[in-house]
């Protein structure tokens, strides 16, 4: 997971999103964002320091490969970023944990792999199968 994050670990009997598993989340989340938000930074740095007008046509073409690629796994970080946004609303909202579709805990093990998470396991795997199914 991220960088000097230490998994959650529960006490015997505590509350479900209680307050501290809340915060935990919290943090998690906005340093990833913010992991996030300097990839971005450093993206926009190299292209303008690496762009050059190559009079070669393979050198322009990989570096126009190369700039390709990059922005398409921003775009990816980007989409990821307002995901992450929209976490943060629900832990706000005392939403965060709980499954969208039939309001069970996600739980604390799957939220630490994936924090973006809504679904719960069991919900996930319909949502997955149906896809399958829709294509093909």
């Amino acid at each position: 997971m991220l960088h000097g994050f230490k998994p959650y670990q529960e006490s015997e009997g505590e509350e479900y999103m209680n307050q501290q598993q809340q915060e935990h989340f919290r943090s998690l989340l906005l340093a990833w964002k913010a992991e996030l938000m300097a990839e971005v930074d450093r993206t926009v740095s190299h292209m303008k320091d690496e762009a050059a007008n190559f009079p070669d046509p393979a050198d322009r073409a990989s570096q126009e490969e190369e700039f390709s690629l990059e922005l398409r796994t921003r775009d990816r970080e980007r989409k990821l970023i307002k995901k992450i946004d929209v976490t943060i609303d629900l832990i706000d909202q005392g939403d965060y944990g709980f499954c969208e579709t039939c309001g069970v805990e996600i739980g604390i093990r799957r939220l630490e792999a994936r924090p973006t998470a809504t679904l719960c396991v069991d919900c996930k795997t319909l949502a997955e199968i149906k896809e399958r199914q829709l294509s093909g």
